[in-house]
């Protein structure tokens, strides 16, 4: 992307600080996943920064360092490149919550689950922390591997990502269209 993808400002505000926001009223606390050299730039901002402990496991490593902070909790993790993302889709997930299984998760254009806006219960903890110690790096993958609940979104696009430039336009587009 050649930039911070949580310091773009899609609604007034940086990205990552607009998705705690919209996620204050699902959890009784909203960490902001980041790299421990903004730990300090984010607290300044007034936000709670959960720094990585597992800094070369990508996405998988947020997982895991936020189940570090707490193992007996349930943990919504959503990434911050979803800028289309909204209260809607958080009210589907939260009203269809399954803890029984290991996590609750929307599904992809493609019907895989979609592990960046997904509960993950308690006791994915220890599969996870098997996973990254066994080498492999996918959330996705012990998402498939394991029993879980998953949704169809309302709407697709609420569940698009922004990865490249070209993304960038789209969504520019698809958000004056509204």
């Amino acid at each position: 992307m050649g930039q911070d993808k949580g310091l773009i400002n899609w609604h007034g505000k940086p990205q990552r600080e607009y998705m705690a926001d919209l996620l204050a009223p699902y959890c009784q606390k909203v960490f902001i996943s980041c790299r421990a050299d903004q730990k300090g730039e984010i607290e300044h901002r007034n936000y709670a920064a959960l720094p990585d402990l597992y800094t070369d496991a990508g996405p998988l490593g947020a997982i895991l360092s936020a189940f570090e902070q707490n193992k007996n909790t349930a943990w919504l993790i959503i990434a911050c490149d979803l800028p289309l993302l909204d209260k809607l889709h958080l009210d589907l997930l939260f009203a269809h919550r399954n803890t029984a299984v290991m996590a609750t998760a929307f599904a992809g254009t493609d019907g895989l689950p979609e592990p960046m806006i997904t509960i993950w219960e308690p006791f994915a903890y220890p599969l996870i922390k098997d996973s990254l110690t066994a080498g492999s790096f996918s959330a996705r993958s012990i998402l498939l591997k394991n029993e879980i609940t998953l949704l169809s979104p309302a709407n697709q696009h609420a569940l698009s990502n922004v990865n490249r430039q070209e993304d960038t336009t789209e969504i520019i587009r698809f958000l004056a269209s509204l």
